[in-house]
């Protein structure tokens, strides 16, 4: 009953971040936001307090251009500061550190095979999510549905079918189970509050250039927000944006690798293979817990 509830809530709460962001211009009062996903002003109120710590009106100024611009030339600088003296990335300033492992040239011939892989279905605060994982970390992290979704069993259920059909064509020489039990502490650790220590570790497999790219990514610090140009530069293939987004958008771990944190140099979120509206929300929480954007 809990994990319907709160599965409830996104969906309250991402059909009024939909309705904040297309009309920003406006500023809507939270009555209209209430009267947008039904709810009373009150019941409102407490539900965003709840699930993003801030009112519907201070969430609203995470989502306008101006604030992602202006997060664009900050985060940018931290990013180029960290990576040019040596640095994966700010971790200091994660709320996770997190660790990409390549696969040994053995590893990725072998397809997986003689590993186990476990999976489970778990509830987060931005809706489903279908987690995979090794003995040696995580492996898939994905969100049920674009975000479109009516939220129904049976629609969790088929999208559940095809992120396990892409995992087995990603480990084809795996042995893969469902464990829930097993993903699930897995689950609980990634959007635990920021100052919690905590690490986790990802293990994936890709082409070189894919590596270099998520690699970049994780040099992203928590709230921070860079142009497909400046993850380009990071990985070392300036002048090549548009296979890096490719690259991007081709990522098997989700909010761990923080694809969600590239936007078009102008500013415009853009588009995210989990929906745009999830990608605001992810932004926009993010920056409502507050992102600490100086090097230690």
């Amino acid at each position: 009953m809990m994990n319907a509830q709160r599965t409830t809530d996104y969906a309250r709460v991402e059909r009024a971040i939909c309705f904040l962001a297309e009309r920003i211009e406006e500023q809507p009062k939270l009555d209209e936001v209430a009267n947008a996903i039904g709810l009373s002003a009150n019941r409102t109120q407490r539900l965003f307090k709840r699930w993003a710590g801030v009112s519907p009106k201070r969430f609203l100024e995470f989502l306008t251009v101006e604030h992602a611009k202006e997060l664009l030339d900050q985060s940018v600088n931290v990013l180029d500061a960290s990576l040019a003296v040596g640095l994966s990335g700010p971790g200091r300033l994660h709320d996770h550190f997190v660790k990409l492992e390549a696969m040994s040239p053995g590893e990725f011939k072998s397809e997986g095979c003689g590993l186990e892989l476990v999976y489970g279905v778990h509830e987060s605060p931005f809706g489903r999510v279908f987690l995979a994982a090794t003995g040696r970390g995580i492996c898939r992290l994905a969100f049920l549905g674009d975000g479109t979704s009516d939220g129904s069993a049976e629609c969790s259920e088929r999208a559940e079918r095809a992120e396990m059909a892409q995992l087995s064509r990603s480990w084809p020489g795996a042995e893969i189970r469902r464990d829930p039990g097993r993903t699930g502490e897995l689950a609980g650790r990634i959007f635990e509050p920021r100052d919690a220590p905590s690490e986790i570790l990802v293990r994936v497999t890709g082409t070189n250039f894919q590596l270099a790219v998520w690699r970049a990514l994780l040099g992203i610090p928590r709230g921070g927000l860079v142009s497909y140009e400046a993850v380009a530069r990071a990985a070392g293939q300036e002048g090549a944006s548009r296979a890096v987004g490719s690259a991007i958008g081709a990522n098997p771990v989700a909010y761990l690798i923080p694809c969600h944190r590239v936007i078009r140099k102008s500013g415009a979120v853009g588009q995210y293979r989990w929906g745009a509206e999830r990608k605001r929300a992810l932004i926009a929480w993010e920056s409502a817990r507050g992102a600490d954007l100086s090097l230690a």
